[in-house]
């Protein structure tokens, strides 16, 4: 009989599952400790997972910069809706498939269709598609005559612009030299310029050449001289490469079950369009020699996703350069090289990208002006919703712009809104330029996902409290600009104008599938003012590009002539000079198209000069 006790294989056999086990239990302690930091770091990479796919995104607000110790003035905005005898209502062409263009449109203009010294306004508008099933619509653009006292009589039919297209953006400018603006309006699809002939427009689309391919999607737009030889050139900035059927084929959502509007990123570049005018009602298509059809560098597919534009002379050598905001991808500065080309030199100069981050930002609209007396240029762009609006600036006779939207106070609160409509104007008369945004986000159930958005958003104003101030710009309270200023619209283009003829520039913003908003500025500070109207004879006769600056002792401001300006938008281009409490002005010095400078003495304030170029003194 075995006796298993006394068996030496089993007790060593008892020995080794016993040293065996410790080891094991050894080894899974080892394990465990040298997994711990492995899981941890697994752990953390769930949880910011889940932060990235998740659809509310809380909007974390920098903090603002310390209150002033001025006190803003009254700088309150009445709403006009109801008695300016403007009734319009914005068509996007929504029916349900979340289209992208639906949510762009669209622009405004503020011109003098017919010489009579009183301001008009043009109200773009889009139309339902051709496929809608509802069937079509009647839904034309609309030219509003004005009486000079903020009232308007609708004279789109008798003018001639009674006609329904898939419109965006306008640009306003007398391109034949004849005396009176002539308009074109981008479009998704075909192009329209219409000529003006003594107040009844005429479409010259194709005599003229500038109507575009059929599948291009325009938005902002603007005439310039780019080459000084007194005629108007034409730029139109293309948005992306966007048809029915690539974009309902990808499957856009903001919460996994309902259809979404889709984002750019979606969708691939194209070129934008320069035309130079070669007189005679004729303009040729130069983009490609011109240098201003830019490439991805990695892949050579057109780059750009242009939304706004800004001619500027940025190097103050006489000739109009280009600054173009594109959306998701770098913004452009096309140099002008004096020769008919341009170079891009937007990441050079500083102004491509969000220069905290390093990001290409979502921008739309954008202006450009003087900023400070020292000469100093600002680039306002409106960007996207959770991003700053930019406020890049270079100091006079630089050409690397800083990012100053976080320390003059401008920045942080831009976050909250999605910035479309941006142009800079002196709300109260004081000598420096203000800012004015018009916001209103793409979804209308944005704030199912994103509890700090909303899809109408009030505008907002900054009133520019000096160089000197804690806070340079200031977000103008509901109290100072008044209670309709803030109500939420569905903001887009934005443009100004001095409908009543009370010396102030006065607000209109177009609304994507609603009425437009317009504002008369009612500030009451007394400040003076002096208007500038220009006459060009050896420049185009709009003497747009033209640079007028206003001498009050030791003070200079320079204001520029140039109605593009915000998103799909012109406003006018008389330009405004506030005086604050001077009671008098030295001269007025006018830079014309080209160089030619001239000298103005000017007798009395708080009226509209009417300068002609070859009256001054050289």
């Amino acid at each position: 009989m075995n006796n298993h006790e006394d068996d030496p294989i089993e007790e060593e056999d008892v020995q080794n599952d016993a040293v065996i086990a410790i080891a094991l239990r050894a080894s899974l302690v080892v394990i465990m400790l040298l997994g711990l930091p492995v899981i941890v770091f697994l752990i953390y990479l769930n949880m910011n997972q889940a932060k990235q796919i998740s659809t509310e995104v809380e909007v974390t607000l920098p903090d603002e910069r310390q209150a002033n110790e001025q006190e803003i003035p009254s700088l309150i905005m009445t709403d006009m809706r109801d008695s300016s005898g403007v009734e319009f209502a914005h068509e996007s062409g929504r029916e349900g498939k979340k289209l992208l263009p639906e949510t762009m449109g669209s622009g405004t203009a503020v011109l003098d269709y017919n010489g009579d010294g009183h301001l008009d306004l043009v109200l773009v508008n889009s139309s339902r598609w051709p496929w809608d099933t509802r069937g079509p619509k009647d839904s034309p653009s609309k030219l509003y005559a004005g009486d000079g006292a903020f009232h308007f009589e609708d004279v789109s039919e008798q003018a001639g612009i009674d006609f329904t297209m898939y419109a965006m953006g306008t640009a306003v400018g007398d391109y034949d030299n004849d005396g009176d603006p002539d308009i074109f309006l981008s479009a998704v699809g075909k192009n329209r310029l219409l000529r003006n002939d003594d107040g009844k427009f005429q479409d010259v689309t194709d005599e003229s050449g500038v109507g575009g391919a059929e599948d291009a999607w325009g938005t902002s737009c603007g005439f310039f001289d780019y080459d000084n030889d007194g005629l108007l050139d034409l730029f139109v900035c293309n948005y992306v490469a966007w048809s029915k059927d690539a974009d309902l084929s990808q499957n856009f959502t903001l919460d996994g079950e309902s259809r979404a509007y889709g984002p750019p990123k979606a969708f691939a570049g194209s070129f934008s369009y320069l035309y130079h005018n070669d007189g005679g009602g004729k303009f040729t298509d130069v983009s490609e020699t011109a240098g201003i059809q830019i490439r991805n560098d990695a892949t050579d597919v057109p780059l750009g996703k242009a939304m706004g534009l800004a001619p500027v002379d940025f190097n103050g050598d006489g000739w109009i350069d280009i600054v173009v905001s594109n959306d998701t991808v770098r913004n452009f500065l096309f140099e002008n090289n004096c020769d008919g080309t341009f170079s891009e030199v937007g990441r050079m100069c500083g102004i491509a990208f969000d220069r905290s981050t390093g990001n290409a930002r979502g921008a739309m609209g954008i202006d450009t002006a003087e900023f400070r007396d020292d000469g100093t240029l600002a680039i306002g762009i409106g960007n996207f919703a959770n991003e700053a609006s930019a406020l890049y600036m270079a100091r006079a006779g630089k050409k690397q712009f800083i990012d100053a939207a976080m320390y003059t106070g401008f920045g942080p609160p831009t976050r909250q809104g999605l910035t479309f409509g941006l142009f800079f104007f002196d709300a109260d008369l004081d000598g420096r330029l203000d800012v004015l945004g018009a916001n209103g986000h793409l979804e209308e159930e944005i704030s199912k996902t994103q509890k700090t958005q909303r899809y109408a958003q009030p505008p907002q104003l900054f009133w520019n409290a000096g160089r000197d101030a804690k806070s340079e710009l200031v977000l103008v309270p509901k109290a100072t600009v008044g209670d309709a200023f803030y109500q939420p619209i569905v903001g887009r283009g934005a443009a100004f104008g001095d409908f009543d003829e009370d010396g102030d520039q006065d607000v209109v913003i177009s609304v994507s599938d609603g009425a437009p908003v317009l504002f008369r500025n009612d500030q009451d500070t007394s400040n003076h003012w002096l208007r500038v109207e220009l006459e060009g004879t050896q420049s185009n006769q709009d003497s747009i590009g033209a640079i007028v600056e206003l001498h009050v002792g030791d003070r200079v401001q320079t204001r520029s002539v140039m109605p593009t300006r915000s998103y799909l938008s012109q406003s006018e281009k008389t330009v405004t000079f506030g005086l604050g409490d001077q009671d008098s002005v030295d001269f007025v010095t006018v830079v014309w198209p080209g160089g030619e400078r001239e000298k103005f003495p000017i007798s009395g304030i708080d009226q509209t000069a009417q300068l002609r170029q070859g009256d001054g003194n050289k």
